[in-house]
């Protein structure tokens, strides 16, 4: 946590801003039940807290290019600091990686991947195989539909303001 107290109307202002990031400031204000100075100055708070992290516009991939998408799990053959470091190095380099998470239990990562087809995911792969980064094993998911892909978060119930009603 940031050591920043959010209280419902900073809840309501990540909500609207999660929904639409081109909100003007006097939409925001009126949609949080602020005036538009009061509330645009504790927008300015969450963003310096680093808690709104940036804004950006989702790209229907699908109307632009062909694309594919795959899961990967990674297992990698030592579990050494190093050998962790060498791999999220290597993972942040590549464009086509689009999400990788570190995780417990059997594998060690789960990679979301992006690429034209399955040959140049398999491309990724190989050349992932090459540079010696520690891969033991791998495990190949293709999504074939996307069944629900959530961009808005649901920060009001993970906090502790939905709790307490």
């Amino acid at each position: 946590m940031t050591g920043v107290r959010l209280d419902p109307i900073d809840l309501k202002i990540l909500d609207a801003i999660q929904r639409d990031g081109r909100i003007t400031k006097l939409a925001l204000a009126e949609k949080v039940g602020l005036s538009p100075t009061p509330c645009w100055m504790r927008l300015r708070k969450l963003e310096k807290a680093g808690i709104v992290a940036g804004y950006h516009a989702r790209i229907a991939m699908r109307h632009v290019a062909p694309v594919t998408t795959v899961l990967m799990e990674v297992t990698l053959g030592n579990h050494r600091q190093a050998d962790f470091d060498r791999f999220e190095k290597a993972v942040r380099d590549i464009p086509d990686i689009v999400a990788c998470w570190a995780v417990g239990g059997g594998v060690d990562y789960i990679l979301k991947v992006m690429t034209r087809d399955i040959d140049a995911y398999q491309r990724l792969v190989d050349r992932l195989l090459e540079r010696e980064i520690g891969i033991d094993r791998y495990f190949t998911y293709i999504v074939t539909k996307a069944v629900k892909e959530n961009v808005v978060l649901p920060v009001a119930a993970l906090t502790d303001a939905e709790g307490s009603k």
